[in-house]
């Protein structure tokens, strides 16, 4: 039997037609559906097809409004928003709600690869090789090489996110995302770096954190000719070459070109600091932030100054210190024309000739304009002199301090005065002489004339 015609078909799927087309002679081996001329062995494969075949999605999912051609997909969807997962993997313990993710997962442990790649497969996964794009976003215009990724992407436009995290409540656009997300309450680390022992919770990531022990650095910045291990990392940094940065504080108008740098920033107006130093009892809001502090108590200084020998705990400590060394100046005072090497002297500058003070000493009440040198006042007040010289054991309460007093046990006078040529060994007292002797500027006068 052959429907051929819409009409017929309306009429044998209808519920008034149902007790006739029971008595339809069985013998017929094949039904064909008029839309796409397939053939099913049974009537009753043919009836499962219709609502497929046709675009009709008749059951809606309750909770994302999904919709679905079927019941048993709709049901099967439904065990995306549930937490029940009775199929569980005997060789990592991982657990799936349906059977048919757990034999799909159950190819990661095995080395059997059946299926062969066919050639739409092929011509799909080309692609990605491929630079064409036809695929834009109409939101950011930006382009994919297949619709599928579009529409994965498309989400992020979007504020609908239905899979919430159970721990924290933070929603996410896609349940893969959740699953990733998920691996952060985890203290599971299944893969580890054979190099440096590292565990990761994902393969990805150890994927990724494999290039840093390789020198393949294929991906080149255009404008600067910097090379990169990811993408990722070199489409990073490509924003520091651009003005654009979408991303504001409500607070204090901070702009920034990436979220997480955004995200990072937030902290600092939080006087939440969950991560104390073990020495020194110091509290920091970032992991990070403490981890760079500790290595302040340890005496490793791996990263070493090539013009003079200084030695640095971290790289960019001894890139901020080449700049020492360096004339370029880029960062010029809008107030006064002094030029700095670095941006963020540049800003601790411009406070000189601000007003501002925020930073009040509890003790005396005396104010200042930045934390860091509340935080040297503060010792001041105490007794406290940890650093003491190796000649004279005289005591300090700033190493700063401790290694202007070591000059004074030197004979390096580096500091030379113009007129008479006589040295000192500290900038600070070639400025005294210089004013005392040489300059006609009297800036003290007696109140007793």
């Amino acid at each position: 039997m052959v429907y051929q015609t819409e009409e017929r078909h309306a009429e044998i799927y209808s519920p008034n037609h149902r007790s006739q087309t029971e008595d339809i002679d069985l013998k017929c081996t094949s039904y064909k559906y008029f839309v796409c001329n397939k053939p099913f062995s049974t009537k009753s494969y043919l009836s499962r097809q219709l609502p497929v075949r046709s675009n009709k999605k008749l059951f809606k999912c309750s909770i994302c409004n999904k919709s679905f051609c079927t019941k048993s997909s709709l049901n099967t969807h439904l065990l995306v928003h549930s937490n029940e997962k009775h199929f569980k993997c005997s060789v990592c313990n991982k657990s799936f709600s349906q059977k048919c993710n757990l034999k799909t997962h159950l190819l990661v442990h095995s080395n059997e690869k059946h299926f062969k790649c066919s050639k739409s497969t092929l011509n799909t996964h080309l692609l990605v090789h491929s630079n064409e794009k036809h695929f834009k976003c109409s939101v950011c215009n930006k382009s994919f090489s297949q619709k599928s990724n579009l529409n994965t992407h498309l989400l992020v436009h979007s504020n609908e996110k239905h899979f919430k995290c159970s721990v924290c409540n933070k929603s996410f656009s896609q349940k893969s995302n959740l699953n990733t997300h998920l691996l952060l309450h985890s203290n599971e680390k299944h893969f580890r770096c054979s190099v440096c022992n590292k565990s990761f919770s994902r393969k990805g990531n150890l994927n990724g954190h494999l290039l840093v022990h390789s020198n393949e650095k294929h991906f080149k910045c255009s404008v600067c000719n910097k090379s990169f291990s990811h993408k990722s990392y070199l489409n990073k940094h490509l924003l520091v070459h651009s003005n654009e940065k979408h991303f504001k504080c409500s607070l204090c108008n901070k702009s920034f070109s990436w979220k997480s740098h955004f995200i990072t920033h937030l902290v600092v107006h939080s006087n939440e600091k969950h991560f104390k130093c073990s020495v020194c009892n110091k509290s920091f809001s970032q992991k990070c932030n403490l981890k760079t502090h500790l290595l302040v108590h340890s005496n490793e200084k791996h990263f070493k100054c090539s013009l003079c020998n200084k030695s640095f705990s971290l790289k960019s400590y001894l890139n901020t210190h080449l700049l020492v060394h360096s004339n370029e100046k880029h960062f010029k005072c809008s107030v006064c024309n002094k030029s700095f090497s670095q941006k963020s002297t540049l800003n601790t500058h411009l406070l000189v000739h601000s007003n501002e003070k925020h930073f009040k000493c509890s003790v005396c009440n005396k104010s200042f304009s930045w934390k860091s040198n509340l935080i040297t006042h503060l010792l001041v007040h105490s007794n406290e002199k940890h650093f003491k010289c190796s000649v004279c054991n005289k005591s300090f309460s700033h190493k700063s301090t401790l290694n202007v007093h070591l000059l004074v046990h030197s004979n390096e006078k580096h500091f030379k005065c113009s007129v008479c040529n006589k040295s000192f060994s500290q900038k600070s007292n070639l400025n005294k002489h210089l004013l005392v002797l040489h300059s006609n500027e009297k800036h003290f006068k007696c109140s007793n004339l």
